[in-house]
């Protein structure tokens, strides 16, 4: 469908894709009406920060806007903050708001991310326990953390190691419980688990895998006071977080009759089962190019990307190029860089020494590479993206030798594709 005559464009959602199809739209040349219905107080805003620099206080809160408020004004963007949208009316073309408003469209753009999931056991619901996703997650988290202070944090994920390293650093005593028998099991292989769990507990951190929470404890105020365990121990505890994953925000899609399967279902235009209507970011399973298959992705590059994506088939742009799948952590002082994504692999080649803290780990299959993790190795990441993206076949040796540059690994790379 041709929406490059569209006059009403709606986007529903307060993160990256919404601010980025926001820009992209107004860079491409619409003009027309153009609004950002967001549940939230604040502008578009990171999120990745939250769990890092800002958790810290090393960050203040214009810093996570991606646009200040006056570039909304000079570029004609309608904010509707505070403002949730409860269905969407298809035949009518028309978004339905919790204000009781409702708002045309001609093109709808759904960024609205996803949420954490709720902990399944008894006594989540006491105070003290927290989420970190949004701003005001951490608005309410970071004055709890004081020095001398027992946090727990139930689940060993980006998000649970990140606030972790956060806690540390800040003087607090902080344990780590992880169902699975290592540190980022759904992510990561054994021997970045290792290196990471190794990190953490030289700095303080009682990290402990195989330990399944049967439920939380509270005092006569209703406040957390405890973990308790299967095996009968309790932790103790004055605050504890939940980083045990996330939930993808598909029930306004959903219940439009909109194709869902974890994640809104689109094209690689992130066009809906409805050519009106577009998803983005969290919320959004698209199409990926280089692995041939389908995937929902947590990421920056993918909030953006997908953003430019749907701009692009509404404006009548050509589709802009899809970059391999990029991801990053900080934890301490160690960058973790990612490039592409390893599932399927059947070779792991590691490239430096892990007790040096700087090295890389080589995701093959069949001498095809995958994905590539690296931590404080900014080179092996960036030519691994290029790598990939060519769909580069690779000698173990090669990769493994550090007397060889990864230049010259990407440009003998390059020359036998040719």
């Amino acid at each position: 469908m041709d929406l490059t005559d569209s006059r009403k464009i709606v986007i529903v959602g307060g993160g990256q894709a919404a601010a980025q199809s926001a820009a992209s739209l107004r860079l491409w040349g619409y003009t027309g009406d153009l609004t950002i219905v967001g549940d939230e107080a604040a502008l578009p805003y990171q999120r990745p920060p939250l769990s890092k620099a800002y958790l810290k206080g090393e960050m203040g809160e214009e810093r996570l806007y991606f646009k200040p408020n006056a570039w909304f004004a000079e570029h004609d963007v309608n904010m509707a903050v505070n403002t949730r949208a409860t269905a969407i009316d298809r035949s009518e073309r028309m978004l339905k708001l919790s204000d009781d408003g409702s708002l045309p469209y001609d093109a709808l753009i759904l960024s609205t991310g996803s949420r954490p999931r709720t902990l399944p056991v008894p006594g989540a619901d006491l105070k003290g326990v927290h989420d970190l996703r949004t701003l005001a997650d951490v608005d309410h988290l970071r004055p709890l953390m004081a020095e001398g202070r027992s946090i727990v944090i139930i689940g060993a994920g980006y998000i649970g190691l990140e606030t972790a390293a956060v806690g540390a650093q800040l003087g607090l005593n902080v344990t780590v419980l992880e169902m699975a028998d290592r540190v980022l099991a759904r992510v990561t292989s054994p021997l970045i688990s290792a290196f990471y769990h190794a990190l953490h507990t030289r700095n303080g951190v009682d990290i402990r895998t195989g330990a399944r929470v049967s439920g939380l404890i509270g005092n006569n105020t209703g406040h957390v006071t405890g973990v308790s365990l299967d095996d009968g121990e309790t932790v103790a505890a004055d605050l504890v977080l939940a980083g045990i994953g996330i939930v993808p925000n598909v029930e306004l899609a959903s219940d439009a009759g909109i194709a869902c399967d974890d994640g809104i279902l689109v094209d690689r235009d992130a066009r809906t089962n409805d050519a009106r209507i577009f998803a983005a970011g969290d919320c959004a399973r698209r199409p990926l190019v280089h692995y041939g298959r389908t995937g929902r992705l947590e990421s920056v590059h993918n909030a953006i990307e997908q953003g430019k994506l749907a701009a692009a088939a509404i404006t009548g742009q050509a589709r802009p190029a899809e970059d391999v799948p990029w991801f990053w952590s900080d934890q301490y002082d160690v960058k973790l860089q990612i490039a592409g994504l390893s599932e399927g692999h059947d070779q792991v080649v590691v490239r430096g020494d892990p007790d040096s803290g700087r090295f890389a780990a080589f995701y093959l299959k069949q001498d095809a590479l995958l994905a590539v993790d690296a931590v404080n190795a900014a080179p092996e990441f960036l030519a691994s993206k290029k790598l990939i993206q060519m769909g580069a076949n690779l000698a173990r040796a090669d990769l493994s030798d550090m007397s060889i540059s990864m230049k010259q690994i990407a440009a003998n790379a390059k020359q036998a594709a040719a």
